[in-house]
């Protein structure tokens, strides 16, 4: 019996959402480690005692070494309809960055035009005008601020390749342990302090509206800046 258990926040016939733990990976890559679909097939397939294969796709994606809401859809016409409304930006996605620096301004809307670099799995800022690039807009806000670290609350409006982690370096505030855009230092689990904290989105079956709370990682910061905006 397979002894890893996720964090479920929603299920139902339709629907999987989970809390993806930093380290987790959406898809497989060059490691070679087992991708968290494959590893919540395995569990559904163990718990339900389901016979045969289960259907599970994903519907959105997380950064590995992010955390926070992931939904998956458990049938194909689930799917078919989250990814419309992916496509036609009906989802609200909000996440939680901690920055060593406070932003210039306490709140503000970022465009940038992004180009994805391949081969070393990152994307950088562009002009307008470069061949391939896309426009990528989110709007944040200032929510906390402690001694030494910031909370900046962030609403995506476009959901392009490593999005929130290139601009709120372009204003001069990395993600702490973000090597990769900026941060001096790493995190000791090898995490970004990203974390995909709620998603609203109308239900591919039921049509209601569905809001998606997830707690951050148990990492004493994150608790720190979840007492100070007294959500305990």
């Amino acid at each position: 019996m397979n002894s890893w258990s996720p964090q479920i926040l929603f299920e139902d016939n339709h629907l999987l959402v989970v809390n993806k733990a930093p380290g987790e990976i959406c898809q497989g890559d060059k490691t070679g480690d087992e991708p968290l679909p494959e590893k919540l097939k395995t569990f559904l397939k163990e718990r339900d005692e389901k016979p045969g294969n289960v259907f599970l796709g994903v519907v959105h994606r997380l950064d590995r070494p992010a955390s926070g809401v992931v939904v998956l859809a458990k049938t194909s016409k689930a799917l078919e309809r989250m990814n419309a409304q992916i496509r036609d930006r009906e989802i609200e996605k909000t996440y939680w960055a901690i920055v060593p620096k406070r932003p210039d301004l306490a709140e503000g809307r970022l465009e940038h035009w992004l180009i994805k670099d391949q081969a070393n799995n990152r994307s950088k800022i562009v002009r307008p005008n470069t061949s391939g690039a896309k426009l990528a807009v989110l709007t944040y806000a200032l929510r906390a601020s402690l001694e030494r670290y910031h909370l900046i609350e962030v609403s995506l409006e476009t959901g392009r390749h490593h999005q929130i982690r290139v601009q709120l370096s372009a204003i001069g505030c990395p993600i702490r342990g973000d090597l990769k855009y900026g941060s001096k230092r790493s995190n000791q689990d090898g995490s970004v302090s990203l974390h995909a904290s709620r998603l609203r989105f109308v239900h591919p079956v039921r049509k209601d509206i569905i809001t998606i709370n997830a707690p951050p990682p148990p990492d004493p910061l994150w608790r720190l800046f979840v007492k100070a905006l007294g959500e305990t």
